[in-house]
């Protein structure tokens, strides 16, 4: 077991060191393809997985995928460059992936924020945690989801009716973020390209572009 393992790990990092650079000298990385015996790196997983739902526009031609944490400061200082550049470009898919990896209330904030899909907020529950400029507790992260239109009693219903699913998400999230070798938030895959770190509107708008690029050299 641990020498097929060791195998799986192989695999990874030689997948994951197979590509160049962007036009920005950014160190972006191709997504790789599925490892054989691996179901947490597939492109419809990682860019289009059905229990994560699409901020930006759905039927966009690029996606951006966020790894974020809800305590993670540099999370809160990118989300308004992060959300211009989606608005003015028109047409990216903007996936936000909770890993909580700061501890307990960032757990607890992403269940939560999961468990609001099931009522169609996880959007606004999304804006009303990132923007919490404090650290967390349980009654400001509730205090925060209210206000911004979350039912807070069916939150409660759904958080036990779903603490399977959410919990399955939350851990493929991980899986992949692992897997990535990401090694903190945020982190991001634009289309094809890995992306660890904080981006600027420039650098975002560019590798963007060079994603777009990269799509189109392959159609």
């Amino acid at each position: 077991m641990s020498d097929a393992m060791d195998m799986i790990r192989l695999n990874r990092r030689r997948l994951l060191g197979s590509l160049g650079v962007s036009a920005l000298g950014l160190s972006a990385l191709s997504v790789p393809a599925l490892a054989e015996g691996d179901d947490v790196l597939t492109e419809a997983l990682v860019l289009r997985d059905p229990d994560i739902p699409v901020a930006g526009n759905a039927g966009g031609n690029i996606s951006i995928v966020e790894y974020f944490d809800y305590q993670c400061p540099y999370c809160r200082k990118v989300e308004p460059e992060l959300r211009q550049v989606v608005h003015e470009d028109g047409k990216v898919r903007l996936v936000w992936k909770d890993w909580p990896i700061l501890g307990p209330m960032s757990v607890t904030a992403a269940r939560m924020a999961q468990a609001s899909k099931y009522q169609d907020k996880f959007v606004e529950a999304h804006d009303a945690l990132i923007a919490i400029n404090a650290k967390l507790t349980e009654s400001k992260i509730r205090e925060a989801l209210s206000g911004g239109g979350v039912d807070i009693d069916r939150l409660d219903r759904d958080l036990a009716s779903n603490e399977s699913a959410i919990s399955t998400t939350l851990a493929r999230n991980n899986d992949q973020a692992t897997a990535f070798e990401f090694r903190g938030t945020p982190a991001f895959i634009v289309g094809k390209f890995r992306v660890p770190g904080v981006l600027t509107m420039t650098q975002f708008t560019q590798v963007i572009a060079d994603a777009r690029k990269a799509t189109a050299a392959k159609k």
